[in-house]
């Protein structure tokens, strides 16, 4: 049935409502439990394990945007999190109660610096690097590449992109405030100034809402799971609504994010590691606001 597109001219008149399809990827199986899926599995998890496997995956989602309502899009999203941030070391080291009570509201222990705006370590590096091999792996398998990338603005994420997709063809990440990690208080996620991120990822677009400054960070208040959700939810929709032409993203962020998503989705529980890539066949119906 031939797809209505006028929503992409305005998303924000538009919520979109999820279900996942089962029995496309391992993440989404009941009876795999999740703590034996490694960060960047075989094949990326996909099930079936013949040669035309990925094929049959674009041809099966073509089929079905083919054939469903107008407002009805099957789209299969790459949900990656960052590689090791010095935070995550500094979290490891102290605990997480110690962590989230006194430690994360620093800059640094004096041995190592997490805030603002953690970069990755020597591990995250080598973590992203392993998920551009997979790619490179899959690639002559024909596994489908993304049109449309996106990455949260914190720069653990941005650069785990960039060098996941190294020497891949596609198209530049868009960088969005509202896929960042939650709000307040860890210096972790207090994001670098516009200006920083323009330099430091040149190949990157920004969007024009984002401040010069992190004007969302507080120091004293932690974002709620309920606004997070929220938010994410509709970042998720923005991207879901601009990109109905494209069947294939990917979605750089965090754990705390990627939870977010799968709180929309209705996805079962699923720790993402860190240098972790979850593929998802998601069907999006189209509501009016």
């Amino acid at each position: 049935m031939e797809k209505d597109l006028r929503a992409m001219h305005d998303w924000s008149k538009y919520e979109v409502q999820y279900e996942i399809v089962p029995g496309i990827f391992t993440h989404d199986d009941p009876d795999v439990p999740p703590e034996t899926i490694p960060a960047v599995p075989a094949r990326f998890g996909l099930i079936e394990s013949s040669a035309h496997g990925w094929s049959n995956l674009m041809a099966e989602v073509s089929r079905m945007n083919r054939e469903s309502d107008s407002n009805i899009f099957y789209k299969v999203i790459y949900l990656g999190r960052h590689g090791q941030g010095y935070h995550n070391v500094a979290e490891a080291n102290y605990g997480t109660e110690a962590w989230d009570s006194y430690w994360s509201r620093l800059n640094g222990d004096g041995n190592i610096t997490w805030g603002p705006d953690a970069e990755l370590t020597d591990l995250g590096v080598l973590q992203a690097q392993e998920i551009n091999a997979r790619w490179k792996e899959e690639l002559p398998r024909s596994i489908p590449v993304p049109t449309k990338l996106f990455s949260s603005p914190l720069q653990r994420a941005a650069r785990t992109l960039e060098l996941c997709f190294q020497g891949i063809p596609t198209t530049k990440p868009l960088i969005m405030e509202n896929l960042r990690e939650v709000l307040g208080e860890h210096t972790c996620d207090k994001r670098s100034t516009r200006s920083y991120l323009e330099a430091a990822f040149p190949t990157f677009e920004i969007e024009a809402s984002l401040t010069e400054d992190d004007e969302l960070w507080r120091a004293d208040e932690r974002e709620t799971e309920h606004h997070l959700n929220e938010r994410v939810k509709r970042a998720l929709d923005q991207i879901f609504v601009t990109c109905l032409q494209d069947t294939y993203l990917a979605i750089f962020a965090h754990g705390g994010v990627i939870r977010a998503v799968f709180h929309a989705m209705d996805h079962r529980p699923l720790a993402v590691k860190t240098g972790g890539v979850v593929p998802i066949l998601l069907k999006g119906i189209l509501c009016n606001v």
